[in-house]
């Protein structure tokens, strides 16, 4: 789907950005947050955005271009984009929950053992 270049006020472009967000905000769970996304992206814009995670997430755990280039199918063009862009805040948010979930999954997986 391609979108419209003609340009909108705005006040009302930061309010739908703003209704689009809280949107997302409210969504309770994976299932839901997924099922927004998939419906709202097409496949492509969906990857494209689960892959710039991905490849600021190994770039945080220290892969080389090559790695991810050739695991995530993406050019070295993008994991430079993606480097650059990764001092922004919303990539650091994203990185932090990204990694509070792996932190909770790993301890999760301890206390498991442990309890058995």
């Amino acid at each position: 789907m391609k979108t419209s270049n003609r340009k909108i006020n705005s006040v009302l472009k930061t309010q739908i950005k703003k209704t689009f967000a809280q949107a997302i905000a409210d969504t309770c769970d994976f299932n839901e947050s997924n099922t927004l996304l998939s419906d709202f992206l097409t496949e492509s814009e969906y990857d494209g955005l689960a892959k710039r995670l991905a490849v600021a997430y190994w770039l945080k755990k220290g892969r080389s271009y090559n790695n991810i280039k050739n695991n995530l199918k993406v050019s070295t063009a993008t994991i430079a984009s993606v480097q650059a862009m990764m001092k922004r805040s919303g990539f650091q948010l994203a990185l932090k929950k990204v990694e509070a979930e792996e932190w909770a999954n790993q301890w999760s997986e301890k206390i498991k053992k442990l309890v058995k």
